[in-house]
């Protein structure tokens, strides 16, 4: 998104706890985050960079007239995704939404990836498209093809913290609501994960206080994480004057974040827990 942001992840994986990322073929600061992540790849660094697919609030990489039933309707001569997460999901119950555009759309930005010299890991999309079905499916057939072989579980625990903490912090209540609705989606999405013949972990955690994240609530998270393989989603980056030019709420809380994933407090709850950093290569 932004080189602040790259910058961020590199250092969140070599001082810090991160090992795995996703980076947008279609994004401004592109050639930055390729050549950062083939560095750390030249060092033999325990990270995997996967492809972070964009349907929505972005532009496409394929011409118009080829994802025509994923641009924002209304705009003349206009080549950009539906902004919001709603109305990309509206459209989707609708049946506006052409499963082979989208499957099209996550080839082109995959191989872009590949054409840049950075073999994808995995994928997730932005804002969790890939949470419902009829997304998914298309985006699967997409990322087989391209022998991509993991994706990301957006899906997490019913109570993914302490219900006293989740009281305290009203922000939280209106998000948590959100997300155990779309829980109703879990099982379909690991059917279709094993029916594709693809691998994905048992879920994903944080997502539920992206943009509030400190370290008590790190800590508390870590400390309720069941037994398994969990990805622990983050935002790290530099709140600079680039960022500012881009449609973001997350700003301030990104280099919150990454003083987090570099601390000394973030390795000490994870070892007190014994819990082991892998990255999706060695999922």
């Amino acid at each position: 998104m932004t080189t602040g942001i790259n910058r961020a992840i590199a250092e969140a994986q070599q001082r810090g706890v991160v090992t795995s990322a996703t980076l947008m073929a279609n994004s401004r600061a592109f050639d930055g985050a390729v050549a950062l992540a083939r560095s750390l790849a030249a060092n033999k660094a325990r990270f995997s960079v996967g492809c972070h697919v964009v349907l929505l609030d972005g532009e496409p990489i394929l011409p118009a007239d080829r994802v025509a039933s994923l641009l924002q309707p209304g705009v003349q001569n206009g080549n950009h995704f539906r902004g919001r997460l709603n109305d990309f999901v509206m459209a989707m119950f609708r049946g506006k939404l052409r499963p082979d555009e989208i499957e099209a759309e996550a080839t082109a930005q995959m191989q872009g990836l590949h054409t840049a010299g950075v073999e994808p890991s995995h994928f997730d999309t932005h804002k969790h498209a890939h949470m419902f079905p009829a997304v998914l499916r298309p985006l699967l057939r997409a990322a087989r093809a391209q022998k991509i072989p993991a994706v990301r579980n957006p899906f997490g625990q019913i109570w993914p913290l302490p219900l006293g903490d989740m009281l305290r912090r009203r922000q939280l209540w209106k998000r948590f609501a959100q997300l155990n609705i779309l829980r109703n989606f879990a099982a379909k999405f690991r059917h279709e994960v094993e029916a594709h013949g693809m691998r994905t972990t048992d879920g994903s955690v944080a997502v539920l206080v992206t943009g509030s994240l400190d370290l008590k609530l790190f800590r508390k998270i870590v400390d309720n994480i069941p037994e398994g393989t969990w990805e622990f989603v983050c935002h790290p980056g530099y709140n600079d004057t680039e960022l500012d030019t881009v449609r973001t709420r997350l700003r301030e809380s990104r280099a919150q974040e990454l003083e987090l994933l570099t601390s000394d407090g973030a390795r000490e709850a994870l070892q007190a827990q014994g819990i082991q950093l892998i990255s999706y290569r060695e999922l």
